[in-house]
């Protein structure tokens, strides 16, 4: 697979075209040419076939009116072409599934690549249903738009080319009903299409919102409960639902204006009727007029399967417009898979460092360094950017203006990869994904032995809560691990921060849901881990801020201090406020502690 350029991309990947719509699906189903050509030769041999036994039971007709030997090898021979019509049917229908199910399976894959490789940015700006919506039933869509949609309109055309060919080779006076038969159903066709493609593309629309709605309620079933919103909520689900039905609704008041099959009707009755003129006048015998009815009543399955044909196709095509916009969507960072890769040493330097959400800055001309083994606390009021500064750092974010610099090289001349690899971050709101403790623990690092993973996690105060499950590390947690307490998640977060042994060591308030007996036995072993490593904190913990080599002191996005505990209290007044508010929050036993 082929994503724009971005945070991860696929070595020797298979580079699909995304110019358009139509020539993205193309280049996917391209892949397989060998099969689609196989499907192509399979249609054209199974219509050559089916039309040719219309012709052989005119000449049977015929051969029993004349009383012809010849009506024995023609019942045989039509059998014959009736039994390869039936094995090439089978063939081009087997070849169309499998290009149908490797479509489904590459444009997944090529998607999942791609959101993989999008900035934090982008994410922030996405709804997760809908994404999901588009991962999943869109590009099931696309499954169904090539079998059966695109077995159909291969069937529409050959099942009503052949036809007309084998008419013109009868009699080509044969051919005016017929051909003006076939030029109104494209017209119709055409019209009908025009009509039908609005309310295609309403239709994808409503159900991602539909389906992102659903997923926003259901992660925040919490909150939904607490407040007592579950009306409030079912009610927007219904609106939404009650859209998505409409659209289907809309859909079925086109389609019955679909006249194609109406046209049939009298297009069939008119073939009999100019048919019979022509026997009468000698021009044709009545085999013939056996053959062409045959030949033109075997139109009515593709004129009737072309009223699905066409909406399977158009919702194919809008569901492709729904993926493709996600898959060329911009990635604002650029993995830089030639850039600088080497072991961090853990300098950091921050000169003249702005950043803003779009319009709205966060940082502003931000100068300062942090040393290789250093300690430095963060600590602000609320919304002062120290979470921002510290993504700043592993390129979750790109500064907007100024340097920032990983052990003297620019943070964008790094390898992604490389950079990343050697940072790990712990949040506060720790994400754990629903699989096993152990591979939890494990994440980032899938080599890592069962000691290994043991040992980090006893170093997090892991070990005993884990061993309390009865399946002990193969535990499967909950979606976001939910099943465990805040503490046990932190503490799984930091075993897997430590079995990382990442060079710079990012703690987000990671320590704010830990008892004080259990932070301090979590803080001997950060200390253990922070040794020759650079560590950067955001806390309110008073024990964590007093031992840091420096402390940060941001206000409204700007720094207004750096310098060790004792300094700042005596020189900035905005850290000796902080300190103060710190310390009145924490309970007697914890400031007795500090």
């Amino acid at each position: 697979m082929r994503t724009q350029q971005g945070e991860f991309s696929v070595e020797n990947a298979y580079s699909y075209t995304t110019t358009t719509t139509f020539r993205w699906i193309m280049s996917h189903i391209w892949r397989y040419r060998v099969l689609l050509i196989f499907a192509l030769l399979m249609f054209i041999i199974g219509w050559a076939a089916f039309g040719g036994a219309s012709v052989l039971i005119g000449e049977a007709g015929q051969a029993i009116i004349t009383g012809s030997d010849a009506l024995v090898s023609i019942t045989f021979l039509v059998l014959l072409v009736l039994m390869m019509d039936g094995v090439a049917s089978l063939l081009n229908a087997l070849s169309i599934e499998t290009i149908a199910q490797r479509l489904a399976r590459d444009v997944r894959e090529e998607l999942y690549v791609s959101l993989l490789g999008k900035s934090q940015t982008f994410h922030d700006q996405q709804r997760v249903g809908d994404i999901m919506a588009r991962a999943t039933d869109d590009v099931q869509q696309l499954n169904v738009m090539v079998s059966p949609g695109v077995l159909f309109i291969t069937e529409i055309v050959l099942g009503l080319a052949v036809p007309i060919l084998y008419i013109a080779l009868i009699q080509w006076q044969l051919l005016l009903v017929p051909a003006l038969f076939v030029v109104s159903y494209v017209l119709v066709v055409r019209w009908y299409a025009n009509q039908l493609d609005p309310v295609i593309r309403e239709q994808r629309l409503a159900f991602g919102e539909m389906n992102a709605g659903l997923e926003e309620t259901i992660s925040g079933i919490e909150i939904v409960k607490a407040s007592a919103s579950e009306k409030f909520e079912r009610k927007k689900f219904y609106e939404a639902a009650k859209r998505y039905r409409d659209t289907f609704a809309q859909q079925g008041r086109v389609e019955a204006r679909y006249f194609p099959t109406l046209f049939f009707a009298f297009a069939l009755g008119f073939t009999f009727l100019h048919s019979m003129v022509l026997f009468n006048d000698g021009t044709i015998t009545l085999g013939n007029v056996i053959a062409v009815m045959g030949l033109v009543g075997s139109m009515r399955f593709p004129i009737f399967v072309s009223l699905f044909a066409f909406s399977l196709v158009q919702l194919g095509f809008a569901s492709a417009d729904r993926i493709l916009h996600l898959i060329k969507a911009e990635a604002e960072l650029d993995e830089n898979a030639a850039g600088h890769a080497a072991p961090v040493v853990g300098n950091i330097r921050f000169e003249n460092v702005s950043f803003a959400y779009d319009d709205n800055p966060v940082l502003t001309d931000l100068n300062f360094e942090i040393k290789a083994g250093e300690t430095v606390a963060i600590v602000g009021q609320t919304g002062a950017g120290k979470s921002t500064l510290t993504e700043l750092i592993n390129r979750t974010y790109d500064v907007k203006s100024g340097c920032l610099y990983i052990d003297d090289v620019h943070v964008e001349h790094w390898n992604l990869t490389s950079l990343r690899s050697q940072i790990s971050r712990i949040e506060q709101d720790v994400f754990l994904f629903s699989r096993t403790i152990a591979e939890n623990i494990a994440f980032g690092a899938p080599e890592a032995t069962q000691e290994q993973i043991e040992q980090a996690a006893k170093e997090a105060q892991a070990h005993d809560f884990i061993l309390s499950f009865a399946e002990g590390y193969q535990t499967t947690v909950g979606e976001r691990g939910v099943t465990l307490s805040g503490g046990q998640r932190q503490r799984i977060a930091l075993a897997r921060a430590f079995l990382s042994d990442p060079r710079i060591l990012i703690l987000d308030d990671s320590t704010s849901a830990i008892d004080s007996a259990t932070e301090d036995e979590i803080q001997k072993a950060i200390r253990r881990a922070q040794s020759g490593r650079t560590t950067v904190l955001i806390t309110h913990r008073l024990s964590q801020i007093r031992w840091a080599d420096h402390i940060l002191v941001l206000d409204n996005g700007r720094m207004v201090a750096f310098g060790d505990h004792e300094t700042l209290l005596r020189t900035c007044g905005l850290y000796r406020r902080i300190f103060v508010r710190y310390e009145t929050e924490l309970p007697p036993l914890e400031m007795a502690a500090d």
